[in-house]
């Protein structure tokens, strides 16, 4: 692959107590519980991969992960919207592992255990301040922004974090996933979302 850009929004939600410590600590600190259990979704406003299209896609990636994400050992699941073609599936497949290098080549080194990818329904909602994430007998989710003193959500900006410089700090509002052997209730835990403009190699 000779170039590929990914830009839109990201949401994810995790274990972690409100804020989760891998954002201060770009990812080096232990999560809150020990283990980080979380999932991600992406929706693509704008993308390629070389001459293969990727606006209005979305996926949604499961990350199993036994102590800091600096260390590793990540188990990783994906579930790619069932509209896309198999030439944008390959690649978004090929993106998210980190085996096409830029922005989360990284991943390649941390990925101990690629479970697959699916293909599915995937619904990526703005409710206004919020974002709900759902796809069917799998993952249940509503993200909501933490409200600073004035009333407006509470951000971190200009950081080295791997998501996006600027992160919006939410809650787990509703999250529960259930899948790939996995029981999960995220409600009230940490969550976030951020604008992205993921590119490479």
């Amino acid at each position: 692959m000779d170039s590929w850009r990914l830009r839109g929004r990201v949401v994810l939600s995790c274990n972690c107590d409100v804020f989760c410590p891998c954002m201060p600590s770009l990812g080096k600190s232990q999560p809150t519980h020990g283990v980080c259990h979380t999932w991600w979704a992406l929706d693509i406003e704008e993308g390629h991969a070389d001459d293969v299209r990727l606006d209005g896609l979305k996926a949604v990636v499961l990350m199993d992960i036994p102590g800091p994400l600096s260390e590793g050992a990540w188990v990783v699941g994906l579930y790619l919207d069932e509209s896309m073609s198999e030439e944008a599936a390959e690649a978004i497949t090929k993106i998210l592992s980190g085996s096409e290098g830029g922005s989360i080549g990284w991943f390649s080194l941390m990925i101990a255990d690629f479970l697959g990818a699916k293909r599915v329904p995937i619904s990526f909602e703005d409710h206004g301040r919020g974002w709900q994430i759902s796809i069917p007998k799998v993952l249940d989710a509503e993200v909501d922004p933490v409200a600073g003193p004035d009333g407006s959500p509470t951000r971190v900006v200009n950081s080295g974090y791997w998501m996006a410089p600027d992160v919006t700090v939410c809650t787990g509002t509703r999250s529960r996933f259930r899948d790939w052997g996995r029981n999960w209730n995220l409600t009230g835990g940490s969550a976030e979302y951020a604008d992205v403009d993921w590119q490479g190699p």
